[in-house]
Parts: C-alpha cells; sequence; structure tokens
C-alpha cells in the first residue's frame, strides 16, 4: 500500500468516526425519536416509587393503631397544566360533609404553568411536579407521581381519584364516599374496616374505562412502531381509555410497582394523532394485572359528541342548568356518575348558584 493509499484509508476512517459520534442527528432513530424535554428515569421518581411500594412504608403498627380507628380516606388527585378554576367549587364539595375529614388533596402542577391558587385553597397541597405534554407519557409519570405521593403521605388513602381542572364534582362528597365504600359515613357501622383495619380493601373494584373494542384500536397499538409493544403487550391485551379514574390501593400499587409495561408505554410515539399513553397504559395495565377487580367503566362523564382534535365537548356558561347536572349523574353502569367535565372557565358562578341546591343534595 502506498503512502497515498494508507493516508486516504486514515481519511477514510477518521470521517467516518466523526460522522458517528459527533452528528448522529445524521442518522435519526424511526422507530423510537429522541426526546429531550422529560427524563423518564428519572431518579427521584424511582426513589419515590420504591419508597412507596416499599412494605415498610404501608405497614400499620398495631401499637401505634389509633383509637378510635379511622375510616378509610379518599385521595382526590388533580392533575393540571393550568390554575385550577373551579377549585371554590370543590372547597364547597369538601367542606359540605359534617363528617370528619375523610379525603386528602394533591395536586400535579406542570411548574411551567405559573400556578397560583389566590383564595389559598389548593396551594398548600401541590406535590413536587415535572413538566407535562400531551401525547407524551409525562402524564402517565405524573399520575405515577401522584399516587405514589398519597400513598406514602397517608397510610388511610384507600382510593385515589384521578381528576383534572376541568372536571366538577356531580354530587355531594358523603354521596361519593358512601357508594365506594358501601357504607355511609355516619351510622352505627360506618367502617367497612373494622372488622380488620389492617388489611387493604383488596374487595374493592377501580373504576376505570377498559375498552377493547374501539375502531382505531390497532392504529393507537402500532403507533409506536409496528411490532415496539412485543412481547409484553401483544395485540389482543392492549386495551384503551379514559385518563381519569379512581383506583383502588391494591391497583394503586401495581401502577407505581411496575416496570415492565412502563418501559414499553413510555417510548415516544410516531403518530400523535393516535398516541395518548394515558389512555393506553393504565387500562392495559390493569386489565393484564386483574381485569376481575376493574369496573370496565369511569366514574367521570365526558361527551365526545361534537369532539375536536382530540377533545370533548366543553360547556359553555349557556349549557349550564339544575337539569345539565341531573342528566350528566345518568349512567349505564352501576352507579351514578360523580364527576363531569369539560366546563368553561366562565361556568364556575352559575355551577356556584347551584352547588347547595342542585349539585350537593343528592
Amino acid at each position: 500500500m502506498t503512502t497515498s493509499q494508507v493516508i486516504t484509508t486514515a481519511f477514510l476512517l477518521i470521517s467516518i468516526t466523526l460522522i458517528l459520534f459527533v452528528s448522529p442527528s445524521l442518522f435519526p432513530n424511526h422507530h423510537h425519536p429522541i426526546t429531550s424535554l422529560f427524563d423518564f428515569d428519572d431518579p427521584e421518581d424511582l426513589s419515590l416509587f420504591r419508597r412507596a411500594s416499599s412494605p415498610s412504608s404501608r405497614k400499620i403498627s398495631h401499637l401505634s393503631f389509633p383509637r378510635p380507628i379511622p375510616l378509610p380516606k379518599v385521595a382526590f388527585l388533580f392533575l393540571t397544566n393550568s390554575n385550577l378554576t373551579f377549585s371554590p367549587l370543590w372547597d364547597r364539595f369538601f367542606n359540605s360533609s359534617p363528617s370528619p375529614r375523610l379525603f386528602n388533596i394533591y395536586v400535579h402542577a406542570d411548574p411551567r404553568c405559573g400556578f397560583s391558587d389566590p383564595l389559598g385553597h389548593f396551594h398548600g397541597r401541590l406535590i413536587h411536579s415535572k413538566p407535562t405534554e400531551r401525547a407524551s407519557p409525562s402524564l402517565i409519570a405524573a399520575a405515577r407521581r401522584l399516587l405514589a405521593t398519597a400513598i406514602l403521605d397517608d397510610p388511610f388513602n384507600f382510593y385515589f381519584a384521578v381528576v383534572s381542572q376541568h372536571c366538577i364534582p356531580l354530587h355531594s362528597f358523603d354521596y361519593m364516599y358512601g357508594s365506594l365504600f358501601g357504607h355511609p359515613v355516619s351510622g352505627p357501622n360506618p367502617n367497612p374496616f373494622r372488622s380488620n383495619p389492617l388489611r387493604d380493601p383488596s374487595g374493592f373494584k377501580s373504576f376505570i374505562e377498559v375498552l377493547s373494542d374501539e375502531p382505531n384500536l390497532h392504529e393507537r397499538y402500532v403507533a409506536r412502531g409496528d411490532h415496539v409493544m412485543l412481547p409484553e403487550v401483544p395485540f389482543n391485551r392492549f386495551r384503551v381509555g379514559s385518563q381519569f379514574f379512581i383506583l383502588s390501593k391494591p391497583h394503586a400499587l401495581t401502577v407505581i410497582k411496575d416496570r415492565k409495561l412502563w418501559r414499553k408505554f413510555r417510548l415516544p410515539c410516531l403518530n400523535n394523532q393516535l398516541c395518548y399513553p394515558e389512555e393506553h397504559y393504565f387500562p392495559t395495565l390493569l386489565d393484564m394485572m386483574d381485569g376481575d377487580n376493574c369496573s370496565g367503566y369511569t366514574l367521570t362523564r365526558v361527551n365526545w359528541t361534537g369532539c375536536y382534535d382530540g377533545h370533548p365537548r366543553v360547556y359553555q356558561p349557556e349549557d349550564v342548568s339544575a337539569d345539565l347536572v341531573r342528566s350528566l349523574r345518568q349512567s349505564e353502569g352501576d352507579f351514578s356518575y360523580f364527576f363531569a367535565r369539560k366546563f368553561a372557565p366562565d361556568c364556575l358562578p352559575l355551577l356556584m348558584d347551584l352547588a347547595d341546591d342542585v349539585i350537593f343534595r343528592d
């Protein structure tokens, strides 16, 4: 080999090395484009999930168990990228019950939204939050963060209701509580766990929509690539549903313990028009893990009539009436709807006028 050939060969090798390592953007990954905004293996999140799912974090000592035995609680998990416009209505909802405090509130607000709470209803309940974005796994991560925080915060949180800034309550808290636990808040024996208070309510269902017959189910399944979900999620086990649900404690723990399916659903989508990870991950995971204890329907009413760009109908002030509230409650399931969305911010004064005489009068 001549000197010129050696020089040419060396030049080619150096050029190839520079192209591969200095300019990887010239060879994009067509299956999984890289997104830099979100870190889905955030060490803080992993630490939070480990602590929340460890047996020691959920154990209640017999010696320290308070007397009288507390009632189980409902954790309300607000997932928002804006201010909570309807916080006065929710505050009325939470304070409408004469019973002891049987709920906790947790808010995950996208830190980029400039969240404010001038009335002081929710600001003290903000959890450590990270950016969220539509059609990305960040909404799954945020919901998991809320669940883990609520589990760690209070061992008596037994139901976990994920709601948005556009949700409103359709019933009083006492009505919702009695429906969930099958016992009224007050009465001769209101505590469904009094006979064995240290156990989780494993017999209680989660209220989550689980659909397997959507017209575009296959397009949603392959939105990350034709074979990306295999082998963990075959097409016949893939499900879709609403991102707003009420989970029992065992199912909340299932969500934060999961690593296997999360590795699939956190992958970026190639077709964002049909890929809404938060509507896929939760129903698929829970149906695969414990479908018998999932209701198959959600308790949050959404009107998809005339939907646009994946968004449901937004109720305007002229729509708000007592008849609307009563109609939104009606369900084909075993339970009346507890919540409804979406409502425009201008609806708040009219909803407040209906609060005592209609919404919270069951």
